[in-house]
């Protein structure tokens, strides 16, 4: 398990960006290391929200001679389409980011085009990325989650990026409001806080 920072500016007086590198995204992240094998220069970079996806794309936009589209799927097809061509003619590598489960592409010259460009997908962290996730999440925080924490933690928490940001968002929200350590009462409170709102986010109605 690795992390590296990202050399993007996040305002006076913050640290740079920093990325947990771990099963989930490793094979992405080798792969943004070398565009030069793609296929047509071009790739489409997908995962699952808070994945990391657009850190990882403006990381990889400025190291140079490489365009990035982020919600690739929202924009219009044509200028999608021009967009690719012209990355073509520059030579320059391009990143199609992208958070769609299911990418329906109507125009059929840019659904080949995409259909040849290398996928990248961030997958499900393990438990060792999670556990890494955790201490990153609330080292950024400035919280100290105390012994035995990542024990408890690793085998309870949602395994989702979205999840474990979270999480870690309320225990540290817990500490501050009570002015105590992160101790397993809190940690427990804090994971059935976040699996309550979760099952309630399930049970809203879908608007259609």
């Amino acid at each position: 398990m690795s992390q590296f920072a990202l050399p993007l500016s996040q305002g006076p007086g913050r640290e740079p960006a920093r990325i947990v590198v771990g099963n989930a995204n490793e094979a992405a992240v080798e792969a943004l290391s070398s565009p030069s094998g793609w296929p047509f220069r071009t790739a489409i970079l997908s995962g699952p929200p808070r994945s990391g996806r657009s850190l990882l794309a403006r990381w990889f936009a400025v190291q140079g001679g490489r365009e990035v589209v982020d919600d690739a799927d929202t924009l219009d097809e044509t200028d999608l389409f021009h967009r690719w061509n012209r990355a073509q003619e520059s030579g320059d590598a391009l990143l199609l980011v992208t958070g769609a489960e299911r990418w329906d592409i109507a125009l059929p010259d840019l659904r080949s085009r995409i259909g040849a460009a290398l996928p990248l997908q961030i997958g499900v962290p393990d438990d060792a990325m999670v556990a890494a996730l955790i201490e990153s999440h609330a080292e950024q925080a400035g919280l100290a989650l105390g012994e035995g924490a990542l024990t408890y933690l690793v085998p309870r928490v949602m395994r989702s990026f979205a999840g474990i940001e979270t999480l870690v968002a309320e225990i540290d929200r817990l500490s501050l409001e009570r002015k105590s350590a992160a101790t397993m009462s809190l940690w427990r409170e804090a994971l059935e806080a976040v699996s309550d709102a979760e099952a309630g986010a399930e049970r809203q109605p879908r608007l259609i």
